[in-house]
Formats: structure tokens, sequence, C-alpha cells
């Protein structure tokens, strides 16, 4: 594969652009979970539903067409007025309210009453005449009509409503010309907007939810920003202790360092091949472990003890430079397994995919840049194995591994037949995760990248 011309049309991002993406993604689902518990959210979705109910439009339509003489505030206080202000009700309530009147209708009961048809007794009290005035009048006609009658009646009961708190504070919103200003269902939608401005919400609103549940089925298990050693040991890793963990070969031009060649510097991890001398144990395909002369030191570096797994998405920053071979991958410490290479420069070309002896299926990677990074991903599912540069998907082969735990595999060597010389393999970074790519979710997004 030819990823020059992936760079060149845009097929493949920048490195850059890769982990600025990984960041986002992130970062937006961190995002997205911290709004998704917040109160803001839960109020947000709470007045979401009232102010769109057919309820609550109904009402603010009405509030903001309705006239206040349709209203029921309106008709009651028009009707109030309109009974306050009848002649016969004013006469009714002037006499109720008239001391001397009061004093009449106690007099009208008593046995006196009589004398006010006396002219004698009318001639003689001024207060009889006054009586008798009160008794010839419109008023007290007036009263007598209103008296117990089904209007006074109905004045009364929306008297008793109109003069509560409660009724006021209806109608006075009612009468308002901006009542919907000042009603309850206006704060309510204006909270309910305030919210759905909001930064925070409009985020959430706009994301897919299908997208961040995806990205959340990647876990992560290890993130290893090679500030030290501590995940790293030196040696293979191998399962049988017999293989002499850390002994190169005799068709290689360097042996292993114990760890005396790899370095953590700068936020990444170097294992660097030296133009040095050193006689060390080998193995040798005829003789077995003999003493040997070699004229460089490397070394190979594992996460035995540290981490391993099976299946997931496995990525790494790396880059190389010089002379060899360098290789960062996955193994199981078993001579018999396959190597899952991440990453694999042959001296020549960079290569990754599945390292079987004859049965190996790996791609080669024309046009890279050795003097940048990329980031090296295989992604490991229950069906396939898929190995990525960045955001390009490179190599796609059927699983047939084991269930084994692998662990990572990190070393420079110099086969014989070749020219030697010095290099180095450089890891910036190791993210790694499970995933539960059996579900339902998984399947809708079979092709779907992680980040892009």
């Amino acid at each position: 594969m030819n990823l020059f011309a992936a760079r060149l049309f845009g097929k493949m991002v920048s490195t850059e652009k890769f982990e600025a993406a990984m960041k986002e993604q992130q970062e937006l689902v961190t995002r997205y979970r911290a709004v998704e518990k917040s109160p803001e959210l839960k109020e947000y979705l709470e007045l979401k539903e009232i102010v769109e109910s057919s309820d609550f439009k109904n009402r603010k339509s009405t509030m903001l067409s309705r006239k206040y003489k349709d209203t029921d505030e309106g008709r009651k206080m028009t009707r109030y007025n309109e009974l306050l202000n009848s002649a016969r009700m004013k006469n009714y309530l002037s006499a109720k309210a008239d001391a001397t009147f009061q004093a009449f209708l106690k007099f009208r009961d008593s046995e006196d009453f009589a004398k006010i048809r006396d002219h004698e007794a009318l001639a003689k009290s001024s207060e009889l005449k006054q009586y008798e005035r009160i008794y010839n009048s419109e008023q007290y006609r007036d009263y007598l009509r209103m008296a117990d009658s089904p209007e006074l009646k109905e004045f009364e009961a929306l008297e008793a409503e109109v003069k509560t708190d409660d009724f006021q504070k209806r109608n006075a919103l009612q009468s308002d010309p901006k009542r919907w200003e000042h009603s309850e269902e206006y704060r309510t939608e204006a909270r309910f907007n305030e919210l759905a401005n909001s930064e925070d919400i409009k985020f959430y609103i706009n994301q897919r939810k299908e997208i961040i549940d995806w990205a959340e089925m990647f876990r992560p298990t290890m993130y290893d920003d090679m500030s030290s050693s501590k995940n790293w040991k030196p040696g293979f890793g191998w399962a049988n202790p017999a293989l002499k963990d850390g002994c190169s070969r005799t068709d290689e031009l360097q042996t292993y360092n114990n760890g005396a060649n790899t370095f953590f510097v700068e936020g990444r991890m170097d294992i660097e091949t030296h133009a040095e001398p050193k006689r060390a144990i080998a193995w040798d395909t005829k003789k077995g472990f003999i003493e040997h002369e070699f004229e460089y030191t490397s070394d190979v570096m594992n996460t035995r003890e540290a981490f391993s797994q099976a299946e997931g998405l496995f990525m790494a920053k790396v880059r190389s430079q010089g002379i060899g071979h360098h290789f960062f991958g996955l193994t199981t410490g078993k001579m018999n397994q396959p190597l899952l290479a991440l990453y694999h420069y042959n001296g020549r070309v960079h290569q990754v995919g599945l390292v079987n002896g004859k049965e190996s299926k790996m791609a080669t990677l024309r046009g890279m840049l050795r003097s940048m990074y990329y980031v090296y991903t295989l992604r490991w599912t229950k069906e396939h194995l898929i190995w990525y540069v960045n955001n390009l998907e490179v190599l796609r082969v059927a699983n047939t591994l084991t269930a084994d735990e692998r662990f990572f595999l990190a070393q420079s060597f110099l086969p014989a037949k070749e020219k030697g010389g010095e290099g180095k393999l450089k890891v910036q970074w190791i993210r790694t995760y499970n995933s539960v790519e059996d579900s339902a979710l998984a399947q809708r997004n079979k092709k779907h990248w992680l980040f892009f």
C-alpha cells in the first residue's frame, strides 16, 4: 500500500490531526457524560416536556390572543361593576351604609312605627318627619326590592370573590396588556430557553448518543506515556524459562544488553543499537546456547509482568531511525504462536500484520516518512484483525488466533546477512482498550473507526 498517495489525497490524516481527534473524542465523551448527569440537563428535560405539551401551548396561545373581557376574571369584573353601578344597587348600598337609614329600619320594626301616619305626632317630632321621608323615598323602595333578591345574592357572591387576594392577583395579570410576560408560563418558557441556549445543553443535544456510546465501548486498560520504565522489563518474556530470556541468536549482529540500551527520556522509550563489541551467550540453531562475539549491542523489552490482553484496541505512536530492524507488537511469549506486528521496519520498508513464518500476512507500507511519528493501531475482534496507520485501514485478515492474552514486545536487531549499523526504535506512547464488540451497537457500527 502506497501511503504517499493516501496522504496526498487526504485519505490518511496527519498524526497531529489524528492525535487531536483522539483528544477531542475523549474530551467529548467526558463532557457529554458530565452534562448528562448535571441538574441543568435534568431541569431542561423536565421543562421541555412541559413547554412542548399541548396543554402549555394552548395556555400560551390563549393568554396571548384572548382579550381581557373574554377572560373569566374580565367577565366577573364586568358583571360586578354592572351590578355595583346600577341605581337600585347604589341606593341599597347607600342605605345599608347610612346610620339614619339603619335607625329607620329598627324604628320600622317597633310599635312606634304607626306614629308616622299620625299628623299630630309628626308635627311634634322632627325625627318622625325624617323617618316618614325615608319611608316614602325611592331609596327605601329600592332597598326593599334588592333585599334577598337573586341580584343581591349574585352581587355579594361576586364581591366576596373579587376581593380575595387570589382573584386580585389573577385579575391584575389578566387585565395587564403584557400579561404573558408577567405569567408563570412565561417564566417557565424563559428558563427553558435559557437552558436550551446554554453551551453545555446545545453541545449535548447536538451529539449523536450512538457515537458517544460507541466510543465508550472502548474502555481504557493501559495508558503508558513512557515517562518511566515501570511497565517494561528486559527480555522476550518467554513462557519457557529454558529459552534464556534476553538471548540473541548467532545469525544476528547484536546482543541484547539487559535494558542498558533502553532509555526513557523526553516522554518516550528509545531502544538504541550501538556499535559496541561484546561477548555474550547466544542461540545457535546447530549448537544450542554458546558464547558468541557480537559487533553491536541493542535491547528487547516487554510488558509481560505489567500488561497483557486478548482482543480490544492496541495503539502506539512509533518511529525508528538509522540502520537495522525495529519491531513493536504483541506476543504470547510462546515460540509456536504468531506475533502481531503493530510496527515493523525491516531495513527497507515499513510493515504491519501477522508474523507467522510462511503463513505470515503482512501489509507493506510504502511512501512512509521515517522522520515522522505515526499512530499504529491493531483492532482485534472476534472475527477480524484490522491494522490502521493513523485513521487509514491498511490490512484486514480473519482472526484465527487462540484466545491467549498477548503483551507488548519492542526490539531493535541486526540480521547478520545485512549491513550493520546504529539505529533507534522510538515509542512515544501506548493506549490499549477493552471493547464489548459483541453488542448490538457494535454490530451497527462494524465499519466505524473510533475517531473518524
